[in-house]
């Protein structure tokens, strides 16, 4: 494989990543008034996150927040923050409040998985073994795999998403603590049948796949979020680069270290001049669509966690990557007027209308929670040996 180099672009300096994780650290602390006992809701208006109840997939990315800070810092008001927002997890899905859906591992990962391996707390290890229990109850017999939205085997919601590559964490975790081996089972069935149908030849990936409810059979893979069907929605580019890398990390199966190659390549291959992408892969440099800087933050986790277990030579690549990447947010994408906004890093896009998706416009060229979550554990991957939350 030819591997793509920007040789002109610069990298990132150790005090440069030193400084930002402070700054979105200060700006997590000024903000824990508001979003101790309520939440940031997805994506910004007018660069505010409003606060909202523990209902929506998005949630645990502000909790995450709240974790990384805590790591970063050592301050206890970050952790007491953290475990008030834990109990609420728990509540959550001790009363199945809102959990109809395969984002568990977004929700869970991120807030109690994390309060566990970071304070050993109980209610945390409770909560997220029963958020898996609730997620694989998602697990299509029918085709392997985990139905994302929808009345469980209604014809119209019979689909899987790229997305839920970042949810398999979560079960892979309750294997290793409960030693019960159907979790990580239905994590391997789920990203074979994934892996299948949403990578194209060229090796970019569609945002959903339709089964047949009948006999589980392949149906046609279509967008929601991204461009148009045959588009690489940017968001999704960059779950594959993530998802897969993480998989392999659980399975060990070269096949996904192989697929991260050439999904990390197609992602490359089509970036504009500054690194980040528009939120589909349809536009590049000259146009004046909405960029969608989440993307990029989530490569770098993904370029940063594959580091860890390639060859000297190949992890040099993806890393220096990472820190061109990382140069171009901190320098044009991350917030400067501090008292603007109560979010970390501008120019994401959550959903962006098209003639040809099903998606309403939200959180167009605003900040958004997980960008704002990845653009965080990107830098901490960046200052310290981390423990990842997935």
């Amino acid at each position: 494989m030819d591997r793509i180099q920007f040789l002109d672009k610069p990298q990132a300096t150790k005090a440069e990543i030193t400084a930002a994780l402070d700054r979105a650290c200060a700006q997590v602390e000024k903000n824990l008034p508001a979003f101790t006992y309520s939440y940031q809701a997805a994506s910004s208006t007018d660069l505010f996150y409003q606060p909202i109840i523990n209902k929506d997939w998005t949630n645990g990315f502000w909790t995450g927040e709240i974790w990384l800070a805590y790591e970063h810092t050592k301050k206890n008001i970050f952790k007491y923050a953290a475990l008030i927002q834990v109990e609420d997890f728990y509540k959550r899905i001790n009363e199945e409040f809102s959990v109809d859906h395969h984002d568990l591992g977004f929700l869970y990962s991120l807030s109690c998985v994390a309060g566990y391996k970071l304070t050993g707390d109980e209610t945390a290890k409770k909560a997220a073994i029963m958020a898996a229990e609730k997620l694989i109850t998602r697990f299509q017999e029918k085709g392997e795999f985990i139905q994302a939205w929808g009345e469980m085997g209604d014809k119209d919601s019979y689909r899987l998403i790229i997305d839920c590559l970042l949810n398999l964490p979560l079960l892979y975790w309750a294997s290793e603590v409960t030693g019960d081996p159907k979790f990580a089972d239905i994590a391997h069935k789920h990203i074979r049948t994934a892996m299948k149908c949403v990578v194209r030849e060229d090796y970019s990936t569609i945002h959903t796949y339709f089964f047949d409810p009948e006999t589980g059979l392949p149906l046609k893979g279509v967008t929601h979020q991204g461009n148009r069907d045959n588009s690489a929605w940017a968001r999704g580019q960059a779950w594959g680069v993530y998802g897969t890398i993480l998989s392999y990390q659980y399975t060990q199966d070269p096949e996904y270290l192989e697929l991260f190659r050439h999904i990390s390549d197609y992602y490359l291959r089509h970036l504009p001049k500054d690194l980040v992408p528009f939120w589909d892969f349809d536009f590049t440099d000259g146009s004046s669509e909405p960029r969608d800087s989440s993307s990029a933050a989530i490569v770098i986790c993904g370029f940063l966690e594959a580091a860890k277990v390639l060859d000297k030579e190949e992890a040099e690549y993806y890393t220096k990557l990472a820190y061109q990447m990382m140069k171009s947010l901190i320098d044009n994408y991350e917030v400067k007027d501090w008292d603007s906004t109560n979010g970390i890093l501008l120019h994401s896009t959550y959903n962006r209308h098209t003639p040809t998706n099903t998606c309403r416009n939200k959180g167009v060229d605003e900040c958004c929670s997980w960008g704002d979550y990845y653009y965080m554990e990107a830098l901490t991957r960046m200052v310290t040996d981390w423990n990842r939350y997935w």
